[in-house]
C-alpha cells in the first residue's frame, strides 16, 4: 500500500519520483567506488537491474518483519513504517525536486500505517463463532476470511494505485517526441569511412558501434526524461558573458560531425566498455570562445539533469573536436546515451568529460570544485591510456588446427595507433596487419593470421601509439585513472 500509493503521487508530477528510485540513487551516491566497481565487474552494464532487484528483496525482508513484529506491538511495527517514510522523504529531498520530493515517501507512509494497522487488528480480533472444542482460544483465533479479504483488498488496491502511478508517469516520457525528431544535414557532412577502415573477420567489432550496443556507464538509475520543448543550456561561471541556449538554437548553430572511440574509465583490460560512433554537435571550443572563458579558469564542468557532475581541464580544448553533441551514427541521442544533449571530449575517460543529459556548463577551477568522481577518489585527470583488445577467437573456445585470424580493436584517443603486436604462447612478437587510420580519435582494427597447431595456447597483444610508446604490461584495476596491462586469452586447438 505505502508503495503503490508513492508510485501514485510520482505520477502527478514530472518532478516526483518513486521512493524506491530516490532510494536508489541515494546508494549509488554514498556507496564507496570500490563496491561500484564490483557491482560493474559483476552485473556489467545491468548493475541497475541488480540494484532495483536487491531493493526489492531488501523492501521485502523489511516488510514482513514489520508485519510479524506489529501483530505483537502494533507501535513498534508502526514505527517501522515510519522508518520507512522518513528514509524515502530524506532520499526524495536530496534529489533534484527539492523536499517537495519527499511528497510521495510521505504520504505512503501514512497508506502503510493505515494498511497495517487495520491488518492487526484483523489479526487480533476475536472470533466468537470459533467452536471451543477446536482447541482455539477467542483471541487467538482471526477471522481468516476478513483477515484474507481486507488484505486482498488492500494488495489489489496497492497495484491499481501502482499501475494508474506507472501510466501518468508515461507522459513525462519523451521517446515519442524523440522518434519523430529530425536533425538538421551539417554544412559539411563526413562522407563514409574508406572501406579500408574495416577489416573484413569475423567475430571482429565493427568499426561503428551500434547504438543499441554501445556501453552504457552512468549514475542514473532510470534514464532522465529531459524534453526538447522548454530545454535550455546554459555556459555560466568565469565567463565574461553568460549563455543561455534553447534547443533549437543550438540546432541553428553551425553543426559538425566527427568520429571518436569512447572508453569508460571502468573498462577492465579485454572489457567491452569501449565503442566508437559518428557523433553530431556544435563545437565545445567555438561556444566557449563565444562566452569568453576567464584566463584563470583551469577546469570545464559539466552539470547533468540530475545533478551529476563531470570536470575536466580548460587546456584539453587544444583543438580537438569536443562536441556538444545532439547526434549518435545519424539520429538524434539515444535516451540513455543522454537525449537531448551531452557533451563528448576525444581523449579523456567518460567520467570526467561525458556528461549525459546535459544542462550546465561550467567554467571554474580544479581548487574551486572537486566534480562527482573526484570527490570519491578517482584522479583529477583522465587520459584515455593506451589499450588493445583480442575480439576473436573467443576466450577458452575450441577452434580448428590451422589458418586462424586473430583479431581486435586497439586505441590511444587523441595519439592514434601506429602497431599492434600478436605473441602466441612465448614465441616473439609479430604485427599485425592494421585496418586504415581514419583520425587519431578513432580505434584501429588489427589481425593477425595465424596458423594454428593443436594443444593449449596463451595468446596476447599489446599496442603502440602514434608518440611511440608501447602499453604496459603491468596489470592494475581501472581505479583511480584507468586499467592498465596487456590483453591475453586461452584457446583449445583441435586436430585437423
Amino acid at each position: 500500500m505505502a508503495l503503490g500509493l508513492a508510485e501514485l503521487v510520482a505520477g502527478l508530477s514530472a518532478s516526483l519520483r518513486s521512493p524506491v528510485l530516490d532510494v536508489g540513487d541515494r546508494v549509488i551516491d554514498l556507496v564507496p567506488s570500490p563496491i561500484k566497481e564490483m557491482a560493474i565487474d559483476l552485473f556489467d552494464t545491468n548493475d541497475k537491474l541488480a540494484l532495483l532487484i536487491g531493493i526489492g528483496v531488501v523492501l521485502f525482508a523489511y516488510s514482513a518483519a514489520v508485519g510479524i513484529v506489529a501483530v505483537r506491538r502494533l507501535s513498534l511495527g508502526l514505527a517501522g513504517i515510519g522508518l520507512f517514510g522518513v528514509l524515502g522523504a530524506v532520499a526524495g529531498g536530496f534529489g533534484t525536486a527539492g523536499t517537495v520530493g519527499a511528497l510521495p515517501s510521505i504520504v505512503g507512509a501514512i497508506a502503510g500505517a493505515f494498511a497495517l494497522t487495520l491488518q492487526v487488528r484483523w489479526a487480533n480480533a476475536p472470533d466468537a463463532d470459533q467452536p471451543a472444542e477446536r482447541g482455539l482460544s477467542p483471541h487467538s483465533a482471526a477471522s481468516r476470511r476478513a483477515f484474507l479479504f481486507g488484505s486482498g483488498s488492500f494488495l489489489v488496491a496497492a497495484a491499481v494505485m501502482g499501475g494508474v502511478g506507472r501510466l501518468l508517469d508515461s507522459r513525462f516520457q519523451v521517446g515519442a517526441s524523440r522518434d519523430t525528431l529530425r536533425l538538421p544535414v551539417p554544412p559539411e557532412p563526413l562522407a563514409a569511412p574508406p572501406p579500408a577502415t574495416a577489416l573484413d573477420v569475423e567475430g571482429l567489432s565493427p568499426f561503428f558501434t551500434p547504438n543499441e550496443s554501445f556501453y552504457r556507464i552512468d549514475t542514473a538509475l532510470t534514464v532522465p526524461q529531459v524534453s526538447t520543448e522548454g530545454y535550455v543550456l546554459a555556459v555560466t561561471g568565469m565567463v565574461a558573458r553568460p549563455l543561455e541556449l534553447t534547443f533549437d538554437q543550438i540546432l541553428q548553430r553551425p553543426l559538425v560531425e566527427t568520429d571518436i572511440t569512447m572508453t569508460c574509465v571502468s573498462n577492465e583490460v579485454g572489457g567491452g566498455l569501449v565503442g566508437n560512433a559518428r557523433w553530431l554537435g556544435i563545437r565545445l571550443d567555438d561556444l566557449l570562445a563565444e562566452a569568453g572563458v576567464d584566463p584563470a579558469a583551469d577546469q570545464i564542468v559539466g552539470r547533468s539533469v540530475d545533478g551529476y557532475t563531470c570536470g575536466f581541464p580548460v587546456a584539453a580544448l587544444d583543438g580537438r573536436d569536443a562536441l556538444v553533441a545532439v547526434g549518435m551514427n545519424g539520429e538524434p541521442l539515444p535516451l540513455e546515451h543522454g537525449f537531448p544533449v551531452r557533451l563528448v571530449v576525444p581523449g579523456l575517460y567518460g567520467y570526467v568529460s561525458a556528461t549525459k543529459w546535459l544542462t550546465e556548463i561550467e567554467l571554474t577551477t580544479f581548487a574551486e570544485f572537486d566534480h562527482y568522481w573526484v570527490d570519491r577518489g578517482w584522479a583529477v585527470e583522465a587520459p584515455i591510456k593506451t589499450q588493445s583488445r583480442i575480439d576473436t577467437p573467443r576466450p577458452l573456445t575450441r577452434i580448428p588446427a590451422g589458418e586462424t585470424a586473430v583479431a581486435g580493436v586497439a586505441w590511444a584517443q587523441t595519439r592514434g595507433i601506429s602497431g599492434v603486436e600478436v605473441r602466441i604462447d612465448e614465441d616473439e612478437w609479430q604485427q599485425a596487419e592494421l585496418s586504415e587510420e581514419l583520425n587519431d580519435t578513432t580505434w584501429r582494427q588489427w589481425m593477425l593470421a595465424w596458423d594454428a597447431t593443436p594443444g593449449r595456447h596463451d595468446i596476447a597483444v599489446r599496442a603502440t601509439d602514434a608518440t611511440g610508446e608501447t602499453q604496459t604490461d603491468e596489470r592494475v584495476p581501472p581505479i583511480p585513472d584507468g586499467a592498465t596491462g596487456w590483453h591475453s586469452i586461452v584457446v583449445l586447438v583441435d586436430e585437423g
